[in-house]
């Protein structure tokens, strides 16, 4: 099993998965990070049932969001910014490991992608649940049909049972 963090969140996976915080490669902090301009991430990648996951974890319970992109459009950018990351890792990562783990990913059958979004469950006027999930959900679909015509956004208590992990925090 492998245990993955990002901010409050655990994110642990199954014993049948692989799984990588993406965005912490040395491949993509040192070599694709600047490429074009500068490239996106998603947080997680997770190979499972010969489906790659493109995870994307988003925390407002204690802070709201203040980016002025839309989120969907954020995600959307960060999975396509990936996946021309992960080409580039097949060939030129400099770490064994990284370069492995971008063929496998590359050689799945299937890619998911899923928007991890927590938001205050009680709401406020300082913690709003301003993002509604359903909203997002369309707009992945939009952006996204090419790559995964239905995409996810789920937080810990809704992940499906396809999803080889469970998420504490």
């Amino acid at each position: 099993m492998t245990v993955l963090s990002e901010g409050r969140l655990q994110f642990t996976f199954g014993v049948f998965c692989l799984a990588e915080k993406y965005d912490d490669w040395s491949f993509f902090r040192n070599q694709f990070q600047n490429t074009c301009g500068g490239a996106k991430a998603v947080d997680f990648i997770c190979l499972s049932r010969n489906t790659s996951w493109l995870i994307e974890v988003k925390d407002y319970r204690q802070h709201k969001r203040t980016k002025p992109q839309d989120i969907g459009d954020e995600i959307a950018i960060k999975v396509r910014d990936t996946l021309a990351g992960l080409v580039a890792a097949k060939v030129k990562a400099t770490n064994p490991d990284e370069k492995t783990f971008a063929k496998k990913a590359l050689q799945s059958k299937a890619i998911k992608v899923v928007l991890h979004l927590e938001q205050p469950e009680k709401h406020s006027k300082l913690f709003p649940r301003a993002i509604d999930p359903a909203s997002v959900m369309q707009s992945l679909k939009r952006q996204l049909k090419a790559i995964d015509a239905h995409p996810k956004v789920v937080d810990k208590h809704s992940l499906s049972s396809k999803m080889d992990w469970d998420v504490i925090g």
